[in-house]
């Protein structure tokens, strides 16, 4: 198969320098940051300041190496990489919904970050609701018997804890 390159749009500017700074999912993280759109483009962030919520695809620039069995947050049972949302991955491939605060050039100011500072972003699309799975369908696997929540807790595992 042809090999895939992406070229980063831009780069995440936020106040969390490592994973074990990191909130497990945005919805717990209270973080606010910027994410720097390269100039080149910048045009193409027209009309996304009517949105209140944006889908960053992005780079886990700090995560080297993989393997395709982990331990997840929240589990003592080794699981198959693709079953979690663990930043360890064959492509190092994030993605987070955040909500938009302001957009002023070629800067999105946001909140809920839980993404790593220096993070090149790849994509951002808006984040539409009415678009998704509806809830009555969605299935958790693995997490079925979990709390639902978090209480906001941070990831507790950085890369060489990852036992």
């Amino acid at each position: 198969m042809k090999e895939i390159v992406f070229h980063p749009i831009g780069v995440v500017h936020s106040p969390i320098g490592r994973h074990s700074e990191a909130p497990i999912q945005p919805q717990y993280s209270k973080f606010e940051g910027e994410i720097e759109i390269f100039p080149e483009f910048a045009d193409g962030l027209k009309d996304l300041d009517g949105f209140s919520h944006i889908t960053v695809v992005f780079n886990f620039h700090l995560s080297e190496n993989y393997e395709l069995l982990t331990y997840p947050y929240m589990d003592s049972e080794k699981r198959g990489v693709f079953a979690t949302r663990s930043p360890w991955r064959p492509n190092a491939i994030g993605i987070s919904t955040l909500r938009l605060l302001s957009v002023d050039g070629g800067r999105l100011k946001v909140r809920g970050l839980d993404i790593l500072d220096g993070a090149p972003v790849l994509d951002i699309k808006p984040h539409i609701p009415g678009f998704a799975e509806s809830d009555s369908e969605i299935r958790t696997g693995w997490l079925k018997n979990r709390p639902a929540t978090t209480d906001g807790r941070k990831s507790s595992r950085d890369r060489k804890d990852n036992r």
